[in-house]
């Protein structure tokens, strides 16, 4: 709103004024707001949920062995950071963008998604919250619905890059096309000079390819949304986790949307222009502050849990963001942590079945998601089963070493993303 209030005030040459068409300003005085938002609105929150003991209820010891250390902590502070990116985007970007819009939609649909879950478990004391089935048909179909909306806009276009030779053919120039179109083209990593094209993907449909393409598209942005939401839901099992995780991948896919809709950048790095896509800037900014204002009461020890109120939406804020961009095959490096934590869960759980048709009860890890391995004691294990990796790791480590090393992790993952760009 404040957008187009300057904007209008410009006409009339109102002393800086002008500042406001610089995506750079508008995106930092985003990440500011979003960030004191995050760090005013937390205290009172927090207390407020104190004042009437909305505790989520006591965690399996077999599940969770420091449930019982957490016990009392308030829960769905997904809230805070929802309040924290939705006012800053609402007053500072154009609300008008389509994929501001989309944006503000996934925040709000899996942010309610993750409320009923967490109000489950608190008001109606039923610890097994929403079930799984529904949570899925949430994600579903608020990945149908980007899905559908990035294929029927007309207002979302890119222009493809194309290669120029020079001299002797040995180099050439990235250059941009200058009409933009519908583009069913998404970037591969380490690939130099290549796209992939879900129309060719879908070329033995014939003359129906590139409606095929445009099918396997939406069902490209559903596994997605869904894998990404689900993988941030299970990073969510230690303070400053999930919340430290997701900041830093925000700050990772804030350069590449800046990197996308700027012309230039997008021929240095031969990579599609996006326009209108700077929009995206200003989301992310916001989301960073959130994740960092939210950090403030949710490191060790943790005042406030984010619940699925916060966790689904951050895993399906990252998973759109990476779609409309055209870097959503970037995504199993940018999110390796959460990519991780979901594989151990699928291995844990069907090697389990498998053997318990057998007659065994055998266990692959000491503990899933993955970062629960490092921290269970011997003594914590199930004496019933037998376990592959017993022996690793060696010993375990407080919660606060694993949750650093998992954002160290994260950071040279976030890395390796953007620098993918250039090396291919």
């Amino acid at each position: 709103m404040l957008y187009y209030l300057f904007r209008f005030l410009e006409q009339y040459n109102v002393p800086g004024s002008h500042m406001w068409s610089y995506i750079s300003f508008r995106a930092l005085l985003t990440l500011i707001l979003s960030l004191l938002i995050s760090a005013w609105f937390g205290e009172y929150f927090i207390k407020w949920m104190k004042r009437r003991r909305l505790f989520e209820t006591e965690r399996d010891p077999s599940i969770d062995p420091y449930g019982m250390q957490k016990k009392g902590t308030p829960t769905m502070g997904g809230i805070i950071i929802i309040v924290s990116i939705l006012i800053p985007v609402i007053l500072l970007g154009r609300i008008r963008n389509t994929y501001l819009i989309l944006m503000i939609i996934t925040t709000l649909w899996l942010g309610f998604l993750g409320f009923m879950d967490d109000y489950i478990k608190i008001f109606q004391r039923n610890k097994e919250g929403l079930k799984g089935k529904y949570k899925i048909i949430g994600q579903v179909s608020i990945g149908f619905i980007v899905g559908l909306v990035l294929w029927l806009s007309p207002d979302v276009v890119v222009r493809e890059n194309v290669y120029i030779p020079q001299g002797n053919n040995t180099e050439v120039v990235v250059k941009h096309k200058k009409e933009a179109v519908k583009s069913l083209k998404t970037t591969i990593p380490f690939i130099k000079n290549h796209n992939l094209d879900y129309s060719k993907a879908m070329s033995f449909f014939g003359k129906y390819k590139v409606a095929a393409g445009w099918v396997l598209f939406v069902i490209m942005t559903i596994l997605v949304v869904t894998a990404v939401s689900n993988g941030a839901n299970l990073n969510d099992g230690m303070d400053g986790m999930c919340a430290g995780n997701s900041a830093i991948i925000g700050v990772a896919l804030g350069i590449l949307a800046y990197v996308s809709s700027h012309i230039g950048y997008a021929s240095y790095f031969d990579i599609m222009y996006i326009p209108h896509s700077e929009e995206l800037v200003i989301f992310l900014c916001a989301f960073v502050g959130a994740m960092i204002g939210f950090l403030w009461y949710n490191a060790f020890p943790a005042q406030i849990f984010m619940g699925d109120t916060g966790s689904l939406t951050i895993g399906g804020i990252i998973g759109v963001c990476a779609v409309i961009i055209h870097k959503e095959l970037l995504l199993p490096i940018l999110c390796g942590i959460f990519f991780v934590e979901s594989l151990s869960v699928i291995i844990q759980t069907q090697w389990f079945k498998i053997m318990k048709k057998k007659g065994k009860r055998v266990r692959v890890f000491r503990a899933t998601p993955i970062h629960d391995t490092f921290r269970r004691l011997d003594s914590e294990l199930d004496a019933t089963s037998t376990y592959l990796l017993r022996k690793w790791p060696h010993r375990p480590f407080h919660e606060s070493k694993i949750t650093i090393r998992f954002w160290i992790t994260t950071i040279i993952l976030a890395a390796l993303a953007i620098i993918t760009l250039k090396i291919r």
